[in-house]
């Protein structure tokens, strides 16, 4: 079954006056009155209703088949944030949240403040609803990804807090450890997830911050990562992108025109029992630390031989260009394979691992360690139709010689819910 691409561009009018986003002080407000949890529901999905914007070129719309921000042409910069749920949210708060979330998403995707009274149209002597560093700018291609990971259905200890057990997707398991892993927990796991992705790093905080203090007193930030430079391209209209290696990164990946490959390796089919999640997706996150100051000690025939191309054009070490398919039977002079039986390339081939991946990952520099050394490396993101498909693709890789310049200090997996339809809020199947 085909599905839609996210990617198309929304035209719509600006929303009315009266019927803008919420905040959730506004929400709690309803529920201190003595409206109930269904009325609170009801409110929010009126609120979702409104028409969210005026024709733009750099808008992608919140509603849909599928979320926006998996197909969507990847843009340059990247906020991300996983959050854990507070001891004392109930179910209904976590309902409420996502339908807050939901409908500040809808606006803010379209270059809006979070609320109609936003950052400078509410009362003088209480806090504004947006934080308002967004003012003026446009809507820069922003698009806001929302996922669920499996602690939101039972915790490690396997407590049900929310009556969500029964309808966690059997693929929604932690990942296992690979070869080389050193995770460290407080950059790993989350019950919920966010990924903002834009054109504009401004743009994209201010989305993340402002959901944020949306979710205060119910769930709070466990981690977050920011990036610059795309490290895949996500539409054949787009260039391959390099990452801080120097290579070109992502040349086969997943294009959002082949609808075919999309039904097959990304989208959820019918074949899942929980119908919650047909036309969703799965998300990995890996935090990937390259040591660079060794990278850049290597010589460059080396650095060849451990990715499996060639620096300069990109093309496989078998010849060709950039977009030439490998062969990985051709020998050298010597009779070593042209591209080594270690190289990146090789190891993580779908001819290899014999399934494929949509990548959607960013370049990252948080600073220096105490050594002087940068602490830099790869947000690597990748969207399956399940976990087994990136689980294939990493134990391939496990005689990877790039692995002597890398290391994988972050891990997560969520259920990315298909998209919210007009009316509804992200994830509402799940609680059908």
């Amino acid at each position: 079954m085909n599905h839609a691409p996210d990617t198309e561009r929304v035209d719509a009018p600006e929303t009315p006056a009266g019927t803008g986003g919420v905040s959730r002080r506004g929400l709690f407000g309803l529920v201190a009155a003595g409206v109930g949890a269904g009325a609170v529901a009801g409110a929010a999905g009126t609120l979702a209703l409104a028409p969210t914007s005026a024709p733009s070129a750099d808008r992608y719309p919140f509603y849909g088949p599928h979320q926006a921000g998996i197909t969507t042409p990847a843009q340059d910069r990247l906020h991300c944030a996983a959050f854990d749920l507070t001891e004392t949210a109930t179910r209904d708060d976590l309902v409420g949240l996502l339908q807050d979330w939901s409908a500040a998403a809808a606006r803010l995707t379209q270059g809006q403040d979070v609320s109609e009274a936003g950052a400078v149209g509410g009362p003088a002597l209480l806090p504004p609803d947006d934080t308002g560093e967004a003012l003026g700018l446009p809507a820069s291609g922003l698009t806001l990804t929302f996922g669920f990971g499996p602690t939101l259905f039972s915790t490690a200890e396997g407590t049900d807090r929310f009556g969500l057990a029964d309808r966690r997707p059997a693929d929604l398991a932690e990942l296992p450890s690979f070869a080389f892993d050193l995770l460290d927990d407080s950059s790993s796991g989350g019950d919920l997830v966010i990924q903002a992705c834009a054109d504009d790093p401004q743009v994209a905080v201010h989305a993340i911050r402002n959901l944020t203090r949306i979710a205060f007193g119910t769930a709070r930030i466990r981690w977050t990562q920011l990036g610059f430079g795309r490290t895949s391209s996500t539409s054949t209209a787009q260039s391959t992108p390099r990452n801080l290696f120097g290579y070109k990164d992502g040349t086969a990946n997943i294009k959002s025109e082949e609808s075919a490959a999309l039904d097959e390796f990304v989208w959820v089919g019918g074949h899942e029992p929980q119908t919650w999640m047909h036309g969703g997706t799965y998300l990995v996150t890996r935090r990937i630390l390259m040591t660079i100051e060794n990278w850049d000690r290597v010589a460059l025939a080396t650095q060849d031989d451990i990715v499996g191309r060639t620096k300069g054009e990109g093309a496989p070490l078998s010849g060709g260009t950039e977009f030439s398919a490998p062969d990985f039977s051709m020998r050298r002079t010597d009779g070593m394979p042209a591209i080594p039986d270690n190289s990146h390339l090789r190891l993580a081939h779908p001819d290899q691992v014999g399934t494929r991946i949509l990548r959607r990952g960013y370049n990252f520099v948080d600073g220096n360690n105490e050594l002087g050394q940068l602490r830099a490396g790869l947000f690597f993101m990748s969207y399956q139709a399940s976990p087994v498909q990136f689980v294939a693709v990493q134990r391939s890789l496990a005689s990877d010689a790039m692995n002597e310049y890398i290391r994988h200090v972050g891990s997560a997996v969520f259920a990315v819910p298909p998209g919210a339809r007009q009316g509804a809020f992200v994830g509402a199947g799940l609680f059908d």
